[in-house]
């Protein structure tokens, strides 16, 4: 069996290197990077079907906090301020309080920029008292407002690169599964 599917491994690989040896190009890669960026200027947050677009200032009115990490894709070390997801959660009913753990378990948090590009999280993943990485909406970088990556960016602090991180954030969706 494990011989069989080695043989159909190399045959794969040698059919796309006679496609590319032929003159036919390889598939391109899919990477986030590359498409057109347009900033982000607001940001609506949906959950059980109600949606709220916050501006800039609605986010600087809310409590900030500050994030030190290591950007993988530039090779430095940068520090964010923005809203924590967990305060952004909490206002959309997402909380360990009051009996609210089973709601956190079974929900994750979808984030999408102005590109496309989405990631998820588990809602785990952005509870402070379940996990040790902080993730936020970035508003500002190293005392700076953002400029390329429009208003907002959602940065985690537990990623080893940031894959995960959102330029241009444009929509945060929060999905419970039942």
């Amino acid at each position: 069996m494990r011989v069989a599917i080695l043989g159909l491994a190399f045959a794969i690989a040698g059919v796309a290197a006679a496609g590319t040896a032929m003159g036919q190009p390889a598939a391109p890669m899919e990477h986030h990077d590359a498409k057109v960026k347009i900033p982000s200027t607001s940001l609506t947050i949906t959950a059980e079907g109600k949606s709220v677009t916050l501006s800039l200032a609605d986010l600087q009115a809310m409590p900030q906090r500050t994030l030190k990490v290591h950007n993988g894709h530039s090779n430095v070390d940068e520090t964010y301020t923005g809203v924590g997801m967990d305060d952004l959660l909490k206002k959309f009913g997402l909380t360990l309080e009051n009996g609210g753990a089973k709601k956190v378990y079974h929900s994750y948090v979808r984030a999408e920029g102005t590109d496309k590009y989405f990631v998820l999280y588990s809602a785990s993943e952005l509870e402070p008292a379940l996990h040790t990485g902080d993730a936020i909406v970035a508003l500002t970088v190293n005392g700076q407002p953002l400029t390329e990556d429009g208003k907002f960016k959602f940065v985690a602090g537990a990623e080893k690169k940031p894959a995960r991180w959102v330029t241009n954030v444009t929509a945060i969706t929060i999905v419970t599964v039942e």
